[in-house]
């Protein structure tokens, strides 16, 4: 049965394998980095590489289907392991899919609900968005004598199985290639696949979503510049999501925004604002923040949707990006680096002063140019760059965050190609500086340092009452093992025991070894 399973693995990656191949994937790759055996094995692949029209990595991914996308969405993410190159291909993808039919839909709605449509929605229409996982539909609801619309948002039929049936073959190939390609396992392929896994799993449960689109909605309902949709828990399951329909002028034509009476660089400041916001303030934001799920309503507000993907920070996570921002911005590269060694993210094995000079060298070129051509999102790349250098570990949410900062800026700078990012920035930098670092913030973190002394007050005679149970079984385990060493020694003698270790010995070099 573990053979037709690995059979399986094999044919599957071997189409996959072909599809590269088909769109030139592996015609850049330098033969004399393979050995001899894969040298030739790359020659053959290339063969089977279109002359004309290839399309390269996202096109490949593209045509591979919905896990194939996500996972390609999720590496893009990772410049860290795969480099620049690889990762401006993958941010090519669009996660954009033809829809499944309405009557499949309403199935799925009915199925879900355990009701007829009828029951739920007074009207449902047509798809008008459809991605990997699920597709949107607009529907009108009828509660208290009034009419709404919302939007309803459909897991795919399949999706699931199909999602764990590539998600099978990835985790396959990550194993096999670590356990033969044992320089390969510093990428963490596996890791990488678990973590992919983890992320499908949560996107594909829409209560979860309705979660975070909650919570979210909490952090900023004060917030005058940006809102999000309200969730309609009674019409949400784990197949349905129904939110408030938005009607707003969408973020990607400066233009249309402009004839609707609003002023783009003004909704660029909001923007950045915004999300910094977001990220220091409540430690949590939207981490999938393209121009498709961002909008302006009649109010003039930021409207975000699609809350699938999200990130959060810790107060760590959190003054460290400060610090770091701020420090940038004051040209104060010293504290730069001394928020790295107070984070514990470089070892203290290095220099606090080697590592500002390293970090000037990223700052003083920022500080000779012009507004327009700075970009925060670049300098954290560099600086996650430079970090590397000093054994800084990869932070995935700060990976997260940078990536983030990618697409928000990019939104940004095309409502205002002359945004000033610094000065954009620093109100909300400075302000959150102010106040977390400065009399409030340490009263804030007086108030953490007690609440934990308490909690180890109250728990401690508990504690160590766990470690006197666990010092009496390690007590007694010696014990134990002493009195049938004992009786060995008694049946067996010395020599008796001597073979045993020996055994033992053995076992632990063939594990090794293994």
């Amino acid at each position: 049965m573990s053979f037709l399973f690995a059979f399986g693995h094999f044919l599957r990656l071997a189409r996959a394998g072909l599809v590269m191949a088909r769109e030139g994937v592996f015609v850049g790759v330098d033969p004399l980095l393979l050995p001899p055996l894969a040298r030739a094995l790359l020659t053959l692949v290339n063969l089977a590489a279109r002359r004309r029209g290839r399309g390269g990595l996202a096109a490949a991914i593209a045509r591979l289907g919905p896990s194939y996308v996500k996972l390609g969405q999720f590496l893009s993410t990772r410049a860290d392991i795969f480099g620049p190159k690889v990762v401006s291909e993958l941010e090519l993808l669009q996660d954009r899919m033809a829809p499944f039919p309405r009557s499949v839909a309403i199935a799925t709605v009915e199925s879900s609900f355990g009701a007829k449509l009828e029951t739920l929605y007074a009207d449902f229409g047509e798809a008008v968005a459809a991605a990997s996982i699920a597709q949107v539909h607009r529907a009108r609801v009828v509660e208290g004598g009034e009419t709404r619309d919302v939007a309803v948002k459909v897991l795919r039929p399949g999706v699931e199985r199909r999602f764990a049936r590539d998600l099978s073959d990835m985790f396959f190939a990550a194993r096999l290639i670590e356990r033969l390609v044992p320089d390969m396992r510093r990428l963490k392929l596996v890791d990488v696949v678990e973590t992919l896994a983890r992320s499908v799993r949560i996107e594909t449960d829409f209560r979860l979503e309705a979660a975070a689109a909650s919570e979210f909605g909490e952090n900023v309902g004060e917030d005058e510049e940006f809102r999000i949709p309200n969730v309609d828990w009674n019409r949400t399951t784990r197949e349905v999501l129904t939110l408030e329909w938005i009607d707003g002028a969408p973020l990607h034509d400066p233009a249309l925004l402009q004839r609707e009476g609003y002023d783009p660089p003004t909704v660029a400041r909001a923007l950045i604002q915004s999300f910094l916001r977001h990220a220091l303030r409540d430690g949590f934001f939207h981490a999938d923040m393209h121009q498709g799920n961002l909008f302006i309503d009649s109010q003039g507000r930021i409207v975000a949707v699609d809350f699938g993907i999200m990130g959060r920070l810790g107060v760590k996570e959190r003054r460290y990006l400060a610090e770091i921002l701020f420090g940038f911005i004051t040209r104060d590269y010293h504290r730069v680096a001394e928020v790295h060694f107070e984070a514990g993210y470089v070892p203290r094995v290095h220099r606090v002063e080697d590592f500002a000079q390293a970090i000037r060298a990223i700052g003083e070129p920022i500080h000779s140019r012009t507004a327009d051509q700075i970009s925060m999102a670049k300098l954290l790349s560099l600086l996650f760059e430079v970090t590397a250098l000093f054994d800084m570990s990869t932070r995935l949410e700060l990976v997260m965050l940078q990536k983030t900062m990618v697409v928000v800026e990019g939104v940004a700078r095309r409502l205002d190609p002359r945004l000033n990012i610094w000065s954009t920035a620093e109100p909300v930098v400075g302000a959150w500086i102010a106040d977390k670092l400065g009399p409030r913030g340490k009263l804030e973190d007086l108030g953490r340092l007690t609440g934990h002394l308490a909690r180890l007050v109250v728990e401690g005679p508990e504690r160590l009452e766990r470690v006197g149970r666990l010092v009496e079984k390690g007590e007694a385990a010696a014990e134990a093992s002493i009195r049938a060493d004992e009786e060995e020694l008694r049946r067996g003698g010395v020599l008796g025991v001597a073979a045993l270790w020996l055994i033992v010995i053995l076992l632990v070099m063939i594990w090794f070894k293994l």
